[in-house]
């Protein structure tokens, strides 16, 4: 890598949504249920390659999580990232089939790293990160829709903030047909169950599967925002590919499967970017799979970029998250208002809370539940380029997490609930406490007067 000039930020979009992204790879592990047809089996972990780039840099150091996340931040430092607010993502196969000795370890090593030093439990890494220079904000994992209800307990112990679900496309007919091993009750049932625990929810959508079609796709993707059994709050899509080492490239071969052309998968996104909700968040679009390993697919991975391109050049009014952040809009009006959206999903009413200006450039956002008669903050964040802690910026650290506070506070206590929680990351509890809030299990409580 090119060293940096000096105050020049190397990939500057890294860190641009306010948090910097750090992913931890698992070592190889087989899932239980089998391999779906699409995942390649290459002894490395599941549905990745041997010359995937986080699969590189994570066999470099045997896995080992605090090795990585040392790496990772190193390399953050080397491209002049503030590496304060860490967002730490566990990737690489379904975490909570891990034996639950490997998954705690493997956590800690993550805090240990952050802190810089090597704690004797988790609960002791844990308390030093609430202080730490290198804080945890975030911590998300990676897992099946039917692997992840009875660990949410266990999830919440290790600061687990954010769930992504491997749910592909909601049809069980297509879920027997690609071997995936759940169903799409397992979907719902998770999704609302994570909600009701305070956890953010994001889906893995992969269309072109075997088994669908352009119009298929299309329809289920709209039943995700229209079925109040789903409703994401946010999305990687990823198109299916032709991968070596796969059972899906017998079938390729074999003139069984055909995917989707560049063409096809750009105009289908397009579709689907224009469907998305304005409480939604496309995280990623397109997967890095190495040429030498694409049998068949678009190798274009940089497929979102044209695609956003031509929805600006059209003006289409495009209310999903990233696309109205203002760290990806240079020249904005900062006179700000709050903007409130009620909807229902999984048996309980969310107030998705924003705060925007005049051209719906997003600022800063706060997700709150009421189900259950309980109230659950499930993400607080602002926007803009990530800061160091104490910092002062032009949009974070000027007050609008307080804004967003204050206002899901008179909300909850308007639905009559008498204490409000939050999921909140280690890193984050000392923020919280300054609001009022205090520890309690693993939630942040502030009872409401």
């Amino acid at each position: 890598m090119l060293i940096p000039a000096k105050n020049e930020i190397r990939k500057p979009t890294k860190t641009i949504s306010g948090i910097t992204p750090v992913a931890v790879m698992l070592p190889p592990r087989a899932c239980k249920h089998g391999t779906c047809v699409y995942c390649p089996s290459l002894n490395v972990p599941q549905s990745y390659t041997p010359k995937s780039p986080v699969v590189m840099r994570a066999s470099e150091f045997n896995y080992d999580s605090y090795e990585q996340v040392k790496a990772r931040i190193k390399a953050f430092q080397a491209m002049h990232h503030p590496t304060e607010k860490i967002e730490l993502i566990i990737m690489g196969g379904t975490f909570l089939q891990y034996p639950k000795s490997f998954q705690e370890n493997f956590i800690k090593k993550c805090y240990d790293a952050l802190n810089g030093e090597k704690s004797k439990n988790l609960e002791q890494a844990q308390k030093l990160n609430e202080k730490a220079k290198q804080r945890c904000v975030a911590l998300c994992v990676e897992t099946r829709p039917d692997e992840c209800i009875q660990h949410i307990k266990q999830m919440r112990i290790f600061g687990v903030t954010r769930v992504e679900l491997g749910v592909q496309i909601p049809d069980d007919k297509i879920y027997q047909k690609i071997k995936r091993g759940h169903s799409v009750k397992d979907v719902s049932d998770a999704t609302e169950e994570l909600k009701n625990a305070g956890f953010k929810v994001g889906y893995h959508i992969m269309p072109g599967l075997p088994g669908s079609s352009l119009k298929k796709d299309l329809i289920l993707f709209k039943k995700l925002f229209s079925d109040e059994r789903f409703k994401p709050d946010q999305l990687k899509i990823y198109p299916c590919q032709v991968i070596k080492g796969s059972e899906l490239e017998k079938e390729y071969w074999k003139r069984h499967y055909k995917p989707y052309t560049k063409e096809q998968i750009e105009k289908l996104i397009l579709q689907m970017m224009k469907i998305v909700p304005r409480y939604c968040r496309v995280m990623r679009v397109m997967r890095e799979i190495p040429p030498e390993y694409l049998i068949a697919g678009t190798t274009r991975i940089d497929l979102r970029k044209n695609i956003e391109e031509k929805l600006r050049k059209n003006r289409n009014n495009i209310k999903e998250i990233r696309f109205r952040e203002v760290g990806f809009n240079k020249n904005f009006d900062d006179n700000l208002k709050l903007k409130a959206t009620k909807y229902s999903a999984s048996k309980g009413k969310e107030y998705f809370l924003e705060i925007v200006n005049k051209d719906d450039i997003l600022f800063g956002l706060l997700r709150l539940r009421i189900a259950e008669n309980k109230a659950f903050i499930r993400e607080l964040h602002i926007y803009g380029k990530s800061l160091k802690l104490g910092e002062k910026g032009e949009v974070q650290h000027t007050g609008l997490g307080k804004w967003l506070m204050n206002e899901a506070e008179k909300i909850a206590k308007k639905e009559k609930i008498k204490r409000i929680l939050i999921i909140s990351g280690i890193g984050v509890r000392e923020y919280y406490q300054k609001l009022g809030y205090n520890l309690e299990d693993t939630y942040m409580v502030k009872k409401l007067e």
